[in-house]
């Protein structure tokens, strides 16, 4: 409808994010930027059209729920740090977690356990390992992405999530449009989860740069925080402070392990009976049935409050007063407040990029010379711009899996379909990465503690590797067949290429001292203070 215009408003809030570390502002400049195209070049309309959209996708009972989940989310994490809950946990680890390697290989195997959600991988995992990690000079910047390079990637792959109900709800719309019925969709689904390169590989490279050799910004990071203790870079700004917003753990000397655990099993435990009941389990589905057809935001909610409800509990066993479990409860709000009103934001640049057609010109611009050997590159590469620009990779998966499911469908029959599957959510995974707008993105640097824009800019390096060798493979796929020589081929060649990656860079840009420094594991002194 707009054409090439259709592109310039997420364009817009990227670099502006980029450029001057101020996501908020650029967020809502960019936004104003669509209302600017939409109405024509009308300044004013533009600033009234863009307060509408803010308020459509507050007002959107979906997102309504999903702000009430997010603040929940905040206020069960408020209680188990208050009541000493994450430093019980550390407490209890830190004679197996004595080193960098650990601490952060503690993050990834824990960020892996929590497969349920992102959102609640974020925050439990966060509050876990981001002390001991700190404790061990780990940059918030490289604790940020182990949280954000695992989350994602294991909520797409479940085995239970609510992830795996939404991909296979739109699979089984593309399949009903289509007329497909001998294939069921959570069957599509397993199929399609080798051909998902990316999440394979991103989750893989995790222990492979924790045990290889930093690069790119990530290494100047860890470096500044390896030489002089200083986990946030000086002029750096976190989105949030648990410790600031919510301030010191109450009696941490009575803490007890279980004022961590008792809230984690409540979430999840609650999450996926919810997840079951609002599916229509009672009536006699089966679990997959029930999570295709589940409500998200009402069963993770629940999960939320009883996750809240659980910590309250324990606040009061622990003896904390009424005046102070009030103060956490809207603590733990405010701690989740950024997020919220980043994600109005992004939400709003999504309805922008829906007014606008941006998927659709995208799609249209390469649809005339699609082939079969192109199709799942050019899938993973729409899927990557658009999830970048929109900040979304739901958003990315509802449009792009009614499009591209049919024309693999047309072109390859239904063993292209399960590469195209994986190739739409490994493009959505990639772009909900790397992008400055997204919510999960937004996640992992508050419960890492770590400057926004930081984390972007660490991470997008790193995310690349795996997302070239996924392009790469994608292509290889016209002429190799199996997948499983494929993903053999991708992890040697992820392997090599980090290390590759990580030698150069260090020898080009450290001393020797510096690159002795960067790679040892049990000679750094724990900072006292964590």
């Amino acid at each position: 409808m707009f054409g090439l215009l259709s592109i310039i408003p997420p364009i817009v809030a990227i670099a502006l994010a980029i450029i001057t570390r101020r996501v908020l502002i650029s967020l809502f400049f960019s936004i104003w930027v669509g209302g600017l195209i939409f109405t024509g070049g009308d300044p004013f309309a533009a600033v009234g059209t863009t307060f509408d959209w803010m308020k459509d996708v507050m007002t959107d009972e979906w997102n309504a729920r999903f702000l009430v989940l997010v603040s929940l989310l905040g206020v069960g994490a408020a209680f188990m740090y208050k009541i000493g809950g994450s430093i019980a946990l550390t407490r209890a680890l830190e004679k197996q977690i004595n080193n960098r390697r650990r601490s952060q290989l503690f993050t990834w195997i824990l960020g892996i356990l929590v497969f349920f959600n992102d959102y609640a991988d974020s925050v439990i995992t966060g509050n876990a390992s981001k002390d001991i990690n700190a404790k061990y000079r780990v940059s918030k910047e490289k604790l940020s992405y182990v949280m954000d390079a695992t989350a994602a990637p294991m909520a797409t792959f479940g085995p239970v999530s609510d992830w795996i109900g939404y991909q296979v709800s739109l699979l089984a719309g593309a399949f009903a449009a289509i007329g497909i019925v001998g294939t069921q969709p959570y069957f599509a689904f397993l199929h399609s989860i080798p051909w998902n390169f990316y999440c394979l590989l991103s989750l893989i490279a995790v222990p492979m740069i924790i045990f290889g050799k930093d690069f790119g910004p990530m290494a100047k990071a860890e470096l500044r925080a390896l030489k002089t203790g200083k986990v946030i870079a000086d002029g750096d700004t976190p989105l949030s402070s648990v410790e600031n917003d919510i301030g010191e753990p109450v009696r941490p000397e009575r803490a007890n392990v279980l004022y961590f655990i008792l809230p984690l099993v409540t979430l999840i435990g609650v999450g996926v009976w919810a997840l079951w009941y609002t599916g229509g389990g009672p009536e006699g589905k089966s679990m997959m049935d029930a999570l295709a057809d589940t409500d998200v935001a009402v069963a993770l909610t629940w999960a939320a409050f009883a996750m809240s409800l659980m910590g309250l509990v324990l606040a009061v066993i622990h003896k904390l007063s009424f005046k102070e479990i009030e103060e956490t409860i809207l603590s733990g709000i405010t701690t989740m407040l950024p997020a919220l009103v980043i994600m109005v934001l992004a939400w709003s640049i999504g309805t922008v990029t829906s007014e606008l057609g941006t998927a659709d010109y995208v799609v249209n611009a390469t649809e005339s010379w699609m082939t079969a050997g192109l199709l799942p590159f050019l899938v993973f590469a729409i899927g990557m711009f658009i999830a970048f620009s929109t900040g979304t990779s739901w958003g990315t998966m509802a449009i792009l899996t009614p499009i591209a499911v049919p024309l693999a469908y047309n072109i390859g029959g239904i063993e292209l379909i399960y590469v195209i599957i994986g190739a739409v959510f490994a493009g959505a995974i990639f772009g909900d990465h790397c992008s400055p707008i997204s919510d999960t993105t937004v996640m992992s640097s508050i419960f890492a503690g770590s400057d926004h824009i930081a984390h972007v800019k660490t991470q997008i390096p790193y995310a690349l590797v795996p997302a070239a060798i996924s392009a790469i493979l994608y292509l290889l796929s016209s002429f190799i067949t199996s997948v499983w020589i494929l993903l053999i081929i991708g992890i040697a060649a992820l392997f090599f290429t980090l290390r590759f990656l990580g030698d150069r860079y260090q020898k080009k840009n450290f001393s020797k001292e510096d690159i002795e420094l960067l790679n040892s594991v049990g000679k750094i002194t724990p900072l006292e203070d964590y």
